[in-house]
């Protein structure tokens, strides 16, 4: 499990013009809380938080002082426009035995189905697992490459990690290859031709 180390600084209550200060000059709130530990107040560099990996699940070694705590990333809250984020949320590990964490799936090989003219569509991003923090994996690998046209992968068909136990419902569609629409298009034209057929040789009787 990758670690990413961030050095925060101690923040106190104080007024909101402070806190607008603050994220002006390039800083964001933070809160780390968890199971049987001291809450604390910090701020984190907004230079820091971009830098955080996408697409794969890490532990955050956030430094405050002479004190480390290892977290996962729990929560972002971001603003009105929805990419500016305003607030984040640590949760700290230290009396954790197993976590419920959402970890990301990545997709390998080319669907069967896609060679058919079909088109790959994925439904869920990210699967939630029951693990201890020393087995959370990065990312969890889906081989797709024997989906066939019109085939779905469910939650039950996705081998996990050793130590993971998956809380999605098992029967939740992850993907689906979607079967081209020109044939359901032909047949619609070809039913409203034969019923205008139809029509015309009515009037024409009558």
């Amino acid at each position: 499990m990758k670690r990413i180390s961030v050095t925060l600084q101690e923040r106190r209550s104080g007024k909101k013009s402070e806190i607008k200060r603050r994220r002006l000059e390039g800083f964001l709130p933070v809160e780390i809380y968890g199971k049987g530990v001291d809450n604390v107040h910090a701020w984190m560099s907004i230079k820091d938080f971009t830098a955080f990996p996408h697409g794969e699940a890490f532990l955050v070694e956030a430094k405050i002082g002479k004190e480390k705590r290892v977290c996962i990333l729990k929560d972002v809250q971001f603003g009105w426009l929805g990419d500016n984020p305003i607030h984040v949320d640590l949760y700290d590990l230290s009396n954790v035995t197993e976590i419920d964490v959402e970890v990301p799936l990545e997709f390998t090989g080319k669907p069967a189905g896609v060679e058919l003219g079909g088109t790959f569509e994925i439904l869920m991003h990210t699967l939630t697992v029951r693990v201890k923090p020393s087995q959370m994996p990065d990312r969890i690998s889906v081989d797709v490459s024997g989906l066939g046209l019109g085939e779905a992968l469910h939650v039950r068909d996705i081998e996990v990690p050793s130590g993971c136990m998956v809380l999605d419902n098992p029967e939740e569609t992850v993907a689906v290859v979607v079967e081209p629409e020109t044939e359901a298009v032909e047949e619609e034209e070809g039913a409203e031709e034969t019923a205008e057929g139809g029509e015309e040789s009515q009037q024409q009787t009558s």
